[in-house]
């Protein structure tokens, strides 16, 4: 799947992962491949990329909000800082 990560002053993820774990308002969720569409907002947390089943990275990242569509997840927060 696609992922990317923006900011409002910059792209600071773009690439094919596994899937990514999110921090949702609600608790911590996972957007694996072929997801069904959704629309989420994020609290300030760590996300974490599986870019595939052996490698991660993380991002600390504030607000904001998740749309999946199409086996594209854009995650649009007002800040992020890879760990």
């Amino acid at each position: 799947m696609k992922l990317e990560i923006l900011t409002p002053e910059q792209k600071i993820f773009s690439g094919d992962v596994y899937g990514v774990q999110l921090p949702g308002i609600s608790g911590l969720f996972e957007v694996l491949d072929k997801h069904a569409p959704l629309v989420s907002a994020l609290k300030s947390g760590t996300l974490k990329i599986l870019k595939d089943k052996n490698s991660t990275s993380f991002y600390t990242i504030k607000s904001g909000f998740v749309e999946v569509l199409n086996n594209k997840a854009t995650v649009l927060v007002e800040g992020a800082v890879e760990k």
